[in-house]
């Protein structure tokens, strides 16, 4: 009589178990979807469930067969699953529970970014790399075109040509992780004294910095200029090499939301 209450009214360590669980394989189909994992998904689903059922109804030989498979089973799923795997580890390891608890220093992240600023600046392409900290902007990158991509320079650079579908918006990053592009950012209403007759893209810079304590790197499609964008300033960068220092500065260990490189001009 117990055990038929224990599986009429479970406890809440079988709602908790259930619920990771459901967790867990929802992430995973969310990953996969639209992919050709999908059809391999299901089937492993199905091998699962009749697992499961194999195990209730006590049939010895064929739960011993898959018993015997089980090893095979999990190297062939490792396989099978290798990129789906792989996103679902970057995915879970930009969440923002962990990006709080280990906050990563993007150090190979910089050097791609203030390689590919460098270079669109030489071609005189416009760029808008958007960079999160601690304040989340998922209503911007809502906005744009999901890509969830390791960021790297040749990425950037073919996003910003100007040819490309995605080239016009901003990309945002957040962590190693390039989230999305074609995103667009709230424009800054504040006079910009000092800094000429600056366009869209840098007003658009300004104005996430004003609403959250990203760093936003912008290159000029007229002039090929460097600006770098921190808590409603604009700075002028002379080169990469100063674009990837300054950025080092912004994310390190002692930065606050509101530093600022030196010579920096305010947009108020």
């Amino acid at each position: 009589m117990n055990e038929v209450l224990s599986i009429v009214l479970p406890g809440w360590r079988d709602l908790l178990d259930i619920a990771i669980v459901g967790v867990l394989f929802y992430q995973v189909w969310r990953l996969m979807r639209g992919t050709r994992a999908v059809p391999m998904f299901l089937g492993l689903l199905l091998i699962l469930f009749t697992y499961v059922v194999v195990q209730v109804m006590e049939l010895d030989l064929i739960s011993l067969i898959f018993k015997e498979f089980a090893t095979v089973w999990a190297v062939a799923i490792v396989i099978l699953f290798q990129p789906e795997l792989r996103r679902f580890l970057i995915h879970f390891g930009n969440s923002p529970l962990l990006s709080r608890l280990f906050p990563m220093r993007p150090t190979l992240v910089v050097e791609e970014i203030a390689k590919a600023a460098g270079d669109l600046s030489r071609r005189q392409y416009g760029g808008l790399f958007v960079i999160t900290r601690e304040v989340g902007i998922r209503a911007v990158m809502e906005t744009g075109v999901r890509l969830q991509a390791e960021v790297s320079k040749e990425l950037l650079i073919s996003i910003f040509f100007p040819r490309t579908p995605l080239h016009d918006g901003a990309v945002v990053i957040t962590g190693s992780l390039l989230q999305a592009a074609k995103c667009i950012l709230p424009l800054s209403t504040a006079p910009m004294e000092g800094l000429g007759n600056l366009g869209t893209r840098h007003r658009a810079a300004l104005g996430i910095t004003e609403e959250s304590d990203a760093v936003v790197v912008v290159v000029s499609e007229e002039t090929g200029q460097i600006r770098l964008a921190m808590g409603g300033k604009l700075t002028l960068i002379r080169d990469e090499v100063q674009l990837a220092d300054a950025l080092r500065r912004a994310f390190s260990k002692d930065a606050r939301p509101g530093d600022v490189p030196e010579e920096s001009a305010s947009a108020a």
